[in-house]
């Protein structure tokens, strides 16, 4: 059996690992602008092949022209994406192969902003109030009928890239005017404040096989739009805020078809009434070295268990590993050293370094989730101190 997997950008080595493990042909797809730099674990990869790109983004004709080549002396059971913005391509590659998999129209719904609010909404799921930026009669209908801010969101980036908060409707018909053609392929909606928080998932024939929910502290898009230290904790999972995060969650991974894989999803909690609202969810692992963090807590690792659900195919059984139910904390920030020395952080509880330049991130573990607390309070400040440093706002994906 042989899968193909798609990384537009380095990514997923334990994935390709357990691929290998299970018996599997590899077979990576990538992008040659990382041809030089990236590390992936080449001892479980049978073939390696180098698509031309653009800023990491790959031209679908000449995508599918490639693959159905190597499709003419290889078999492919499976077609993997490693990264968001392979999510589509893959799906478009199943279609046309007919591998089996998530086809284009539901993933759509974990890749388009768009579609996955209308989607949800139609399932009876609470969203924020939003606008296709398509008609400006109903834009301009929904400005007057929904108050602001407002936040002007890209379908299809990834995280906090390209979004903006905009207070006043002459601010945001500038900006929309200012997009040109590119208008149709935004959403506009309702800021909501209140605090955010993620819902990391593994599911299998529909069902929610593991999940489990964390909150950031400073909400994504503040610490992308005005600096800031990116942090975020697994919940006590006896909590109320929990239940009612895996509850929602699974409503929402049922709503919008997601059949097995992985999903990172968000949800904001209103500070004004209390609800929880459905921002975005994935068909894929969270960033921002999420995985990690779930790792430190758990003992699961995402990515290998995506592999096993994937190449599971519904025709074998599937149950996690037993979960560890320890707590953890991931702080990432960047920094003004190069090579930041991290020696002053050398408490127990410390169970990851990031090794990247410019970077410093931690994560930490305790089988008490208010020690974790306190450590994130405290580190975050001295990294404030002695550290952070702030870039402008990323309007394009980057590593």
């Amino acid at each position: 059996m042989t899968i193909l997997c798609l990384a537009s950008y380095e990514k997923g080595h334990e994935f390709l690992r357990e691929c290998k493990r299970q018996g599997w042909n590899v077979v990576l797809l990538t992008s040659e602008s990382i041809r030089q730099e990236a590390r992936f674990p080449t001892e479980s990869m049978d073939e390696i092949f180098y698509m031309a790109d653009d800023h990491h983004r790959w031209d679908l004709t000449h995508t599918l022209n490639a693959v159905a080549y190597l499709a003419r002396t290889r078999s492919f059971d499976r077609i993997v994406p490693l990264d968001d913005f392979d999510v589509e391509v893959a799906a478009m590659l199943r279609e046309q192969l007919r591998v089996p998999g998530m086809g284009e129209t539901t993933a759509h719904y974990f890749r388009d902003k768009l579609a996955m609010r209308m989607r949800a909404a139609d399932a009876g799921i609470r969203v924020p109030d939003f606008v296709h930026v398509l008609n400006h009669g109903q834009v301009a209908a929904f400005l007057e009928r929904v108050p602001g801010p407002w936040v002007l969101k890209p379908r299809s980036m990834a995280g906090a890239i390209g979004i903006r908060k905009l207070a006043s409707a002459q601010e945001v018909w500038e900006t929309v005017h200012a997009l040109g053609d590119e208008q149709f392929r935004y959403v506009l909606e309702r800021f909501v404040a209140g605090d955010i928080f993620h819902v990391d998932s593994i599911v299998f024939e529909r069902q929610v096989r593991f999940a489990i929910s964390s909150g950031y502290g400073k909400p994504p898009l503040e610490v992308a739009h005005a600096g800031g230290i990116f942090t975020t904790r697994i919940l006590e999972r006896e909590s109320e805020t929990a239940r009612r995060l895996l509850a929602e969650n699974q409503r929402v991974l049922t709503g919008l078809g997601l059949l097995r894989g992985v999903s990172h999803t968000e949800y904001i909690i209103g500070r004004d009434d209390g609800h929880v609202y459905f921002l975005e969810t994935s068909a894929r692992v969270g960033g921002a070295h999420i995985a990690e963090l779930v790792e430190a807590a758990t003992g699961i690792n995402l990515w290998a268990e995506w592999a096993k659900v994937e190449l599971a195919g519904g025709h074998v059984p599937y149950a996690p590993p037993q979960s560890r139910e320890d707590y953890a904390g991931l702080l990432v920030s960047l920094a003004r050293q190069e090579h930041p020395d991290t020696s002053q952080f050398a408490d127990p509880e410390v169970v990851w370094k990031m090794e990247k330049s410019h970077h410093i991130g931690l994560i930490v573990r305790s089988p008490r989730p208010a020690r974790v607390r306190e450590l994130l309070e405290d580190y975050t400040a001295r990294i404030a101190r002695d550290y952070h440093a702030v870039e402008p706002p990323q309007q394009q994906p980057s590593h």
